[in-house]
């Protein structure tokens, strides 16, 4: 059995569909109260019949507990498994190793579409008892459009129709998640990413952490001291797994934390190991997160131009002075404005912008207001993101210093910030979901044409193998014509990975050669 706060409880025969409904009722009720108590109980009947029943007390005691019965459709449930095993004879037929079989086993499929069913079944109970529905109906999962991308592989259409059906999306999240596959499967099908890789490089210090930030980032005040000894144990990750590959490097992007944090320097040292160890002879973008506009210098900005950097992010998240101020930024909108100003005056001509929707104290008119301001600045991408409830950032663990900032009207941010970048000529092009995002809503960049980041997609779509080195980095090594992949991390703790760097390198090596990936 799960529980939500006090009152909501699902308990059910397959813990796999515990796991897949708890995130519904997360969805449906973040706060963990449902106006009353609410149990929801999944049982198998000796005639294999899956049955879900809800019951729910409302907490103002003026009626009677009301009771609810739905059997999944099993149908529907033979349906989905015939075209799953139909799919199964199209697949490489030198894949055999035993978790396939088993995955794609008619048992394996048939409890895979169970399970989906009965999350089905128990988002359209959640519905009638909660009045409401979600905007990606009973799609919890970070890749929404990858659904439709699969789609699109095999041939098929309908493809809104498919989301609306099936996963109870809303008409206009399904156009979305359509739009944004369509513009994926262009791009991603322009390369041969199946044997090439992508390189990812985390530089997780900051100059502060923001209070919705729980990406494992150090701020500098208290980790200066790391961060020599910490880009020494990085050359020697960068140098010991470039051994370890043979494919072509389609993509480089360094991210963090604020990697501009690091001298022009040691910007230079980095980009130069880079090079030195891996052949960068058939790159297509080179990213890097300038991200914080008070890191930025024009030094620094010279040299990732030099280097040969192709794309940065300077991200205001908003240009609202006192916004920035509950947040934790710790620079003024004055700062991103010069940071702009000084990127264009080095020669960069593709710049993304970061933004939210939904940060402490924000109505839509503030949100309308960074919009306004971007205007101004003219970045070639845009990435609007929904503030995601993380347990452990500072929003959440310290909830009495933010007790009545509560942005409002996030859904009317997230539409206008649609409807500006379609008035400036921008395109949907990826798109992604996170746990506990208000209002149930997406992560979405918009771009011009032609100024699409393809890591973006590669590792949102899951098409690519990924090197991640430095803290907290996560490798995904791609398997079976990306039917799967699987990760390989390093350890979160900068001072730990510095201790355990060949550890670190040691996982990578021997995944390699007891996976025999080809790489």
């Amino acid at each position: 059995m799960r529980q939500v706060g006090d009152n909501i409880r699902i308990s059910a025969f397959d813990p796999l569909m515990e796991d897949d409904i708890l995130p519904l009722l997360h969805s449906f009720f973040p706060d963990g109260d449902c106006g009353g108590s609410l149990s929801i109980s999944i049982t198998e009947e000796a005639d294999r019949a899956i049955k879900a029943q809800s019951v729910f007390t409302s907490s103002d005691g003026t009626g009677e507990p009301v009771f609810r019965e739905e059997f999944a459709d099993t149908e529907r449930i033979k349906a989905g498994t015939h075209g799953a095993a139909g799919e199964r004879e199209k697949r490489d037929p030198g894949i055999c190793d035993e978790i396939v079989r088993k995955y794609y086993s008619d048992e394996g499929i048939y409890r895979r579409e169970q399970r989906k069913e009965i999350a089905r079944v128990v988002y359209i109970m959640l519905e009638q008892i909660s009045g409401k529905s979600l905007p990606w109906g009973m799609l919890t999962g970070v890749r929404p459009t990858k659904l439709v991308l699969e789609r699109l592989e095999k041939g098929l259409g309908m493809h809104a129709s498919y989301l609306m059906d099936k996963y109870r999306v809303t008409k206009e999240k399904a156009m979305l998640a359509v739009r944004v596959a369509q513009k994926e499967y262009t791009l991603i099908n322009d390369i041969d990413y199946r044997n090439g890789f992508s390189l990812y490089i985390g530089i997780p210090f900051c100059p502060s952490i923001c209070n919705y930030c729980t990406f494992g980032s150090h701020p500098l005040s208290r980790f200066g001291e790391y961060v020599e000894p910490y880009l020494k144990a990085l050359e020697k990750e960068i140098k010991e797994t470039s051994k370890l590959m043979t494919k072509r490097l389609d993509c480089i992007y360094i991210g963090g934390g604020t990697p501009t944090i690091l001298s022009p320097e040691q910007i230079f040292t980095l980009i130069d190991q880079i090079r030195d160890n891996f052949d960068t002879s058939f790159v297509r973008e080179f990213c890097f997160e300038a991200g914080r506009p008070d890191s930025i210098t024009e030094e620094k900005l010279k040299v990732l131009k030099g280097c040969g950097v192709t794309r940065i992010s300077i991200n205001p998240q908003s240009m609202v002075e006192r916004t920035l101020d509950k947040i934790g930024r710790a620079h003024t909108p004055a700062q991103i404005i010069k940071a702009f100003g000084t990127a264009r005056e080095c020669g960069f001509d593709n710049i993304n912008a970061d933004i939210i929707a939904g940060l402490s104290g924000e109505t839509p008119e503030n949100f309308r207001y960074t919009l306004l301001q971007l205007e101004k600045l003219a970045p070639e991408s845009v990435t609007v993101h929904t503030l995601a409830h993380k347990r452990a950032a500072r929003l959440m663990t310290s909830p009495e210093i933010f007790e009545g900032l509560e942005a409002k009207g996030v859904s009317e941010m997230v539409e206008a910030g649609a409807l500006w970048a379609k008035q400036h000529g921008m395109e949907p092009y990826y798109l992604y979901r996170q746990k506990n995002m208000t209002e149930s809503l997406e992560n979405i960049g918009y771009c011009l044409p032609g100024k699409e980041c393809l890591y973006n997609i590669l590792i949102m779509e899951e098409k690519q193998m990924i090197l991640a080195l430095g803290a907290g980095a996560s490798s995904k090594f791609v398997r079976d014509c990306a039917e799967r992949f699987e990760r390989v991390e390093n350890v979160k703790s900068v001072k730990d990975y510095i201790e355990r760097i060949d550890e670190m390198i040691e996982r990578k090596r021997i995944y390699i050669e007891k996976r025999c990936v080809p790489v």
